[in-house]
């Protein structure tokens, strides 16, 4: 049914709904289905910007049925929660598991399910509806002409997906480079690969027969201008990409040098990267007759960049200096983290790579996607576990590194894209209990999990606790678990009451000062604080309420000044941690980029940041959009890493808790991880509720 005027429908006052009890004789409208929208805007259920969409979409069309508006709503909504799009088939049921609203939303007369008896309930009354007339809000694709539409009707017959148009247009854009750019077969000679691949790889003397994946991921490098390297920390992703640089240099032709550039998407990310590429470049055994110069790569790489930096981020734009017109300067592009590219970045950073250049994608698939719509790393590694290699890449395999690839890993269904992705399956890092903790978390084996920390896979007896503040820790240490019923227990563990590290560590350094008056022993005790900063950290799922960072922080920190470890005057008081909320490119600061207050040898505070071993400083005059990082957001940590990681879980956090959150948190410590529950039972929540992100992006390869 639709109006004359739709336009006044923007804000449609949500008080009166009396006309509810006559829905089942004259059905929805498109003024009251706005009006049941907007009650669910007023009660935080959806974002203004998701009722705006919907009505919007009724200006363009008077004639909008009530299933587009709420469509329009819902996808919005979604876009909101990290999805590019909608899959169709997910409306023909009151979606509430994909919306994950309380339980008094979904039911009740002006709750979800009492909606969703006045909508259509088969995918083929949902596909009409959105369709609609040719003029309609939503681009049926081929069949239809373009007419610049806010949605577009994508996917197939079988399985529409619905997007927002800009969505659309990333998602194919995407889809069609990466799979051009895995299916166009490079010439690889292999007998001088297989001669330098043996030289670069030492067999395993514990396990001669087993398969080198590090070995066969630089190989199959080789084949393509796409290769995909995935695995769990500790499995030797730089490593391996490092030792792919030499063998690219090595095969390289003379006449012209090999051009490498190295990114991330943050600013801690791309150092670890430059760092970890750096130190194994330098210790690779290579005969000083071989005429592998690698000294002149690292020092023609440069520094690693955030992906902002890469591209040349704009101030006040999503334009970017590099472009399919200005392409970058480079023959391989190294991308670390690739879990947190996404889509929309993904598609911009294509756009600006060279056709001739080789991309080198980096990540844990297991780990918490981007903040931003879009999976690409967990789409390009969707069987990255099972292989689904072809006979001719087996073949090439066996030929270029004397590898024999598993029989399981071996598909007659093999993908294009599964050619050219490798998971490494062995990690040198997480051996104990945290490497315990994370296959439990990672397999979605709550029980296991909570066994691990209860110690009964350890071999030591946890300590219990009448009042629920004791932690139960294993022999090493190595695990500590705290069910607090205050969030005083964080402080307590950033006091160093408990853990191996803490923020006492680094304040008790800077409280001493530098030894000397002069600028070598004032750097010298600045990296020292830096590096003793970030030694501990405290993660959170949430920001807003007492266990989220905001609350957190300013609990920290008047802890910390309780014990006499800070002195709190005004903002920018010494000692304070500060995370960057906003790319700079004029300072060198990027979102996500962590330093602490400290003065200079004038005695003026200035933020300091650590770049691997490099120091930088900034004006506090001209860093204005910071916040307080004694706690962060265990998305803002990817990239990082800790001695000692806390991870908050909060209250009735079921919404926002995710098997990947935990196991992204978990992962980020080296030597020792605390899990601090809010509630019982929050963890094996957590785990049992893994985080699926709807996207159309492996319909081109899979």
């Amino acid at each position: 049914m639709g109006l004359k005027n739709p336009s006044r429908l923007t804000n449609v006052p949500t008080a009166q709904m009396d006309w509810l009890k006559d829905l089942p004789a004259q059905g929805l409208n498109a003024l009251q289905t706005l009006q049941w929208l907007n009650l669910w805007t007023g009660q935080g259920l959806l974002r203004h910007i998701d009722s705006a969409f919907a009505a919007q979409v009724l200006r363009l069309n008077a004639e909008a049925p009530a299933p587009l508006l709420v469509a329009a709503a819902v996808l919005a909504h979604m876009e909101g929660r990290g999805h590019t799009c909608l899959a169709v088939a997910d409306l023909c049921q009151p979606p509430v598991a994909l919306l994950g609203w309380p339980a008094a939303a979904v039911d009740g007369a002006q709750g979800l399910k009492a909606m969703w008896t006045q909508l259509p309930a088969t995918l083929v009354d949902w596909q009409t509806a959105l369709q609609g007339t040719v003029s309609g809000p939503c681009w049926r694709g081929v069949d239809a002409p373009d007419q610049g539409q806010p949605m577009v009707l994508g996917g197939s017959a079988d399985a529409p997906l619905l997007y927002l148009r800009r969505y659309a247009g990333y998602e194919q854009r995407v889809g069609q480079s990466l799979l051009q750019r895995a299916s166009e077969s490079l010439a690889v000679p292999e007998a001088a690969a297989r001669e330098w691949l043996d030289r670069f790889f030492v067999p395993n003397p514990e396990a001669p027969t087993a398969t080198d994946w590090q070995k066969v991921a630089c190989a199959v490098a080789l084949r393509a201008r796409l290769s995909v390297i995935t695995g769990g920390p500790g499995t030797g992703k730089t490593y391996t990409a490092a030792r792919l640089l030499a063998l690219l240099l090595a095969l390289h032709p003379d006449g012209s040098p090999l051009r490498v550039a190295l990114a991330a998407p943050t600013g801690k990310a791309a150092a670890r990267l430059k760092q970890s590429i750096d130190d194994a470049l330098t210790r690779l055994p290579v005969p000083a007759d071989a005429g592998l110069d690698l000294s002149a790569l690292i020092a023609r790489m440069g520094p690693a960049r955030t992906l902002h930096s890469l591209l040349g981020a704009r101030p006040d734009t999503r334009q970017f200096r590099h472009h399919a017109a200005n392409p970058l300067d480079v023959d391989v592009l190294i991308v670390d983290e690739a879990s947190m590219v996404h889509l929309e970045m993904m598609d911009a950073l294509l756009l600006a790579l060279p056709h001739t250049a080789r991309l080198v994608l980096l990540g844990d698939k297991d780990q918490l996607a981007s903040v931003e719509a879009g999976a690409v790393l967990g789409d390009l590694c969707h069987d990255a576990a099972a292989g689904r290699y072809s006979g001719a890449t087996a073949q090439f395999v066996q030929a270029v590194t004397g590898q024999t690839l598993p029989a399981e890993c071996l598909a007659h269904a093999a993908p294009v894209l599964a050619q050219q992705t490798v998971m490494l399956r062995q990690s040198r890092r997480f051996k104990g209990a945290i490497g315990q903790l994370a296959q439990a978390v990672n397999r979605g084996d709550a029980a296991a999990a909570r066994a691990v920390l209860s110690e009964k896979l350890v071999g030591a007896s946890p300590r219990s606790a009448t009042n629920g503040e004791d932690a139960g820790h294993n022999e090493t240490s190595a695990l500590l678990s705290l069910q607090p019923t205050t969030p005083q227990a964080v402080c307590a563990l950033a006091l160093g009451t408990c853990g191996k590290a803490s923020y006492a560590d680094y304040l008790r350094l800077m409280q001493a000062g530098p030894a000397e008056k002069d600028a070598q022993s004032h750097a010298q005790w600045v990296g020292n604080v830096l590096q003793a900063f970030e030694r501990f950290r405290i993660l959170c799922a949430v920001h807003q309420g007492d266990w989220g960072t905001q609350a957190l922080n300013a609990a920290v920190q008047k802890a910390l000044a309780d014990a006499g470890l800070l002195q709190v005057k005004g903002e920018w008081y010494e000692g304070r941690p500060v995370m960057v909320t906003r790319n700079d490119a004029q300072l060198g600061v990027f979102n996500g980029d962590v330093g602490v207050v400290l003065p200079c040898t004038e005695g003026k505070p200035k933020v300091w940041f650590l770049d691997g071993e490099a120091l930088r400083s900034v004006s506090i005059m001209r860093l204005a959009q910071v916040d307080t990082a004694f706690v962060m957001t265990v998305h803002k940590s990817q990239g990082s890493e800790f001695e000692h990681t806390a991870l908050v879980l909060p209250p009735g956090g079921a919404e926002v808790l995710s098997r990947e959150l935990v196991y992204t948190g978990l992962t980020r410590a080296r030597e020792q991880f605390t899990l601090v529950e809010a509630e019982a039972g929050l963890l094996e929540a957590a785990i049992d509720r893994p985080s699926l992100r709807a996207s159309g992006l492996s319909q081109w390869w899979f």
